[in-house]
């Protein structure tokens, strides 16, 4: 399956998404969505999931959760906006990933691009960055991968451009 990830869209979504995503089964947008239009644009360009922000108000937070437990290709996945940083996650997330030992966490908030395996929990956290114009990051980004027989694969890091270009 083929995935397009982005956060932190602060009510902007990035008319090149539409291209960069236009081969993804699902995009998933791991909070600070910002304006229902973001959502409304991302349905035009495949079905995706999402989970609310920190910044959204309350009729995406009543249209999202929280955190989005799912398994795609026998990878369980949490998504959700505020974890932290492998492997302190903050400890709300640390009681789930204590509690269902996800192997893909994938989150958003800090507007930082990141990467890596969290060996302590045996799981590969994500974080795509920021794809909208608000925050302190220099470079809009997002992210694509497949995954497929229980692993991530041809993971890309996708730059959309400077912030407030």
């Amino acid at each position: 399956m083929k995935i397009g990830l982005l956060s932190d869209t602060h009510g902007f979504l990035d008319p090149t998404l539409s291209t960069h995503f236009s081969a993804c089964d699902e995009i998933w947008h791991a909070g600070d969505i910002g304006d229902p239009a973001v959502t409304d644009g991302l349905r035009k360009i495949t079905s995706f999931r999402a989970v609310h922000g920190n910044i959204d108000d309350p009729s995406l937070r009543n249209s999202f959760l929280e955190d989005l437990w799912f398994e795609c290709e026998g990878v369980l996945v949490l998504l959700t906006h505020i974890a932290g940083k492998p492997p302190c996650y903050n400890p709300r997330v640390r009681k789930l990933v204590n509690a269902k030992h996800p192997h893909l966490l994938i989150c958003g908030h800090s507007h930082i691009l990141q990467v890596k395996k969290d060996e302590v929990n045996n799981l590969l956290f994500i974080n795509p960055g920021a794809a909208g114009q608000q925050g302190f990051h220099t470079l809009r980004t997002a992210i694509r991968m497949e995954i497929a027989s229980g692993a991530v694969r041809k993971l890309e890091v996708i730059e959309l451009g400077k912030r407030g270009v």
